[in-house]
């Protein structure tokens, strides 16, 4: 079978067109390799907020067992389970057990939270404004650790 001239032409017209159309596609294709730095940059950023939270939860589960360990309350291990623990802190604050479903309610959460660390305050015999600091942004960090490790 012979392919019109038509037709042929059309073919190799068309192909002529598409390769130079194309061709300043896949030059800059060529050019514009992408970085690998962008990657490493938010990889390295991931790994970093990773190890802080690592550290802040294991600074926490030790305050928190220490704590428990210090009011004579049971099942000090409960501190390393995330949602045990607050079992735990109801324990040590001597608080009903179904106050963590109050947990689960948005704002009411803050102030059960606060409620509770209010308790653990008083169980380790410091005062219960104590509890207040839970909300400061840096006294965050500190008032676990002072209820934990001061006399």
């Amino acid at each position: 079978m012979r392919v019109p001239r038509s037709v042929a032409a059309w073919v190799r017209v068309s192909s002529i067109g598409a390769c130079a159309l194309l061709l300043p596609a896949i030059a800059n294709a060529q050019d514009e390799r992408p970085s690998a730095l962008p990657f490493a940059l938010g990889a390295g950023m991931i790994a970093f907020f990773l190890l802080v939270a690592l550290a802040a939860y294991v600074y926490m589960a030790l305050a928190l067992s220490t704590i428990a360990q210090k009011t004579n309350t049971e099942n000090g291990w409960l501190a390393w389970i995330p949602v045990a623990n607050l079992i735990l802190m109801l324990n040590i604050a001597r608080k009903p057990i179904w106050w963590i479903v109050l947990f689960l309610i948005p704002i009411v959460s803050i102030i059960i939270l606060i409620i509770v660390w209010m308790g653990i305050a008083e169980a380790r015999n410091k005062p219960s404004w104590w509890g207040i600091m839970v909300i400061v942004p840096i006294m965050n960090l500190i008032m676990p650790g002072y209820l934990a490790w001061s006399d």
